[in-house]
């Protein structure tokens, strides 16, 4: 199963950038994280009718395609959506590269709340994207700081290893699952 990750903080250090390492880390088969820095403002007259879409946009949508499941950790700003983030969502709307995937969503934050409000709004999101939402592999993860381990820029704190691990168990089976109901069956 093959695994693309969105970060919505562009931060090389960030807290969220350590949750997402470490939950690959729990990941069984190839991963990708995708570089949303690199892409245009969404505009709809840069991929038109008979436009070619500039070449990170296209990049993102070839990984979406080809990826099995989606990965989406990020922060939360002014209990929203980071830019960022938000800007590579709306370059797949329409694309379709989403429909059907199994997706989770960990939204991290110094806060007591882990960034609920745009846990919930990337949700809401992507099920309008047609993306299956897997609600057992979604988390909010709230006082982050002391979480992380600055020397390693992962996770330290085991309980919430555990339980990014047991997220990434249920993203891996519903890749899996809906993998086998869209697998063509053997000839005989």
């Amino acid at each position: 199963m093959r695994l693309l990750a969105l970060s919505g903080s562009l931060r090389a250090r960030s807290s969220n950038g350590a949750v997402l390492r470490s939950a690959l880390t729990f990941w069984d088969g190839p991963a990708a994280t995708a570089d949303i820095g690199a892409l245009p403002h969404f505009n709809p007259d840069l991929d038109g009718e008979d436009a070619t879409p500039p070449a990170p946009v296209a990049a993102l949508r070839t990984a979406a395609a080809t990826a099995d499941a989606l990965l989406l950790v990020s922060p939360e700003y002014a209990h929203g959506v980071p830019g960022v983030l938000k800007n590579a969502l709306d370059w797949l709307v329409s694309s379709g590269e989403c429909v059907g995937k199994p997706v989770a969503v960990i939204t991290a934050s110094p806060f007591p709340t882990g960034g609920d409000h745009a846990n919930v709004q990337l949700r809401e999101i992507l099920r309008m994207m047609s993306g299956e939402v897997v609600t057992a592999a979604c988390r909010e993860i709230p006082a982050i700081g002391p979480k992380v381990d600055p020397t390693t820029a992962r996770l330290k704190d085991e309980a919430t290893l555990t339980d990014l691990e047991v997220a990434m168990s249920h993203l891996a089976a519903a890749a899996a699952a809906a993998a086998a109901t869209t697998a063509p069956l053997p000839t005989p």
